[in-house]
């Protein structure tokens, strides 16, 4: 691959031209999928009138989407005939392609116009393109519109959900009473009484998710406490003895933020407990595409989500959890397909 700094001038102003009209590809390439070019494409090669008659289409619209589709290698033209490439095919059968795609078009394009205005404030300015009654998106999610609350949790789901039967053994090996913080729909306590109908695991979090989640008859067993872990003094239970979760939640918060609640975790633990970090850090990733994804995540939580919060580094996070009398005493790498990390964390027995 060529070093990006050692482009000539003229193959930097074409990757440039790329960049200013990125939006306008990629409701070109919605628009393929929603008129179902792709997808037909995918079984039928076709000429352009072919796919006139076929999908009963106008030669303009055909012709101006596949002009686009050309230009970014999602299809190509072989004897008159418009064929898919692996690159097209990964927006019809790659299931990390379909969820992330899915996900920044329902959820945050039109909040990534704010993106300035979110940076400036430290507010998720782009919600407010959506709903006006809420600091960050996490109260909402059981309440947004049907299609975008369906890209959301596909995608949340995607990435975590494929080490939790992995992080469960870890744990479970341990500990016998589990506390899950930032359950969300309480994905890891089904892997849980999953794994051991008469596992003790709890679920923490907001009323509005434990509402939602309690309800969920594949969770019967589980327990449940609703708790906001930004107020001043978090009415947490007793985390004696207990392993604390935290999957994919501390990336929802600020550094100031992520102290405070790994601070409060702290009075609420003794030396027998143990916190279990869960995160895809952006530089334990084997892949570019994936800290590419990563990386513009980040992007989601400051237009949509909370406006302060970001996709951390694993350092940063051990800097974190030293400065929060704590003391990080195993790691996990590369778990799951995605390369999550676990950090094991115990309270600090010199402070």
């Amino acid at each position: 691959m060529k070093n990006k700094n050692k482009l000539s001038t003229i193959e930097a102003l074409s990757e440039a031209q790329k960049l200013a009209f990125a939006p306008l590809t990629f409701q070109a390439v919605n628009s393929l999928l929603k008129l179902g070019v792709l997808k037909y494409l995918d079984k039928t090669p076709s000429s352009l009138n072919e796919l006139i008659n076929s999908l009963n289409l106008t030669e303009y619209t055909l012709k101006t989407l596949l002009d686009i589709a050309l230009l970014t290698n999602i299809v190509e033209l072989n004897e008159n005939k418009y064929r898919l490439t692996k690159k097209g095919l990964a927006f019809l059968y790659d299931e990390m392609t379909i969820a992330n795609f899915n996900f920044v078009n329902d959820v945050c394009y039109l909040g990534a116009s704010e993106l300035t205005d979110s940076f400036l404030n430290k507010k998720p300015e782009g919600l407010n393109k959506f709903i006006k009654k809420s600091d960050t998106i996490y109260p909402l999610l059981t309440e947004l519109p049907d299609k975008i609350k369906k890209s959301w949790y596909e995608f949340d789901h995607l990435y975590s959900d494929n080490c939790f039967d992995e992080v469960f053994k870890i744990i479970s090996g341990e500990y016998k009473k589990i506390f899950d913080i930032g359950g969300n729909t309480g994905k890891f306590g089904k892997v849980c009484l999953k794994s051991n109908k008469n596992v003790d695991i709890t679920m923490l979090d907001l009323k509005e998710n434990i509402d939602f989640a309690k309800d969920n008859k594949e969770l019967t067993g589980c327990k449940f406490h609703k708790v906001n872990v930004l107020d001043s003094n978090p009415s947490y239970p007793s985390f004696f003895d207990s392993a604390i979760l935290m999957s994919q939640f501390l990336d929802c918060f600020s550094k100031e933020q992520i102290k405070k609640i790994l601070g409060d975790l702290s009075k609420n633990m003794n030396q027998n407990s143990k916190i279990y970090i869960l995160e895809p850090f952006t530089d334990n990733q084997n892949f570019e595409a994936a800290k590419y994804s990563l990386s513009h995540i980040s992007l989601y939580f400051t237009c949509m989500a909370n406006g302060v919060s970001k996709m951390y580094e694993q350092n940063e996070m051990l800097d974190l959890i030293k400065d929060s009398d704590l003391k990080p005493v195993k790691i996990h790498n590369n778990l799951g397909p995605f390369d999550y990390t676990l950090i094991e964390v115990q309270k600090d027995a010199m402070v």
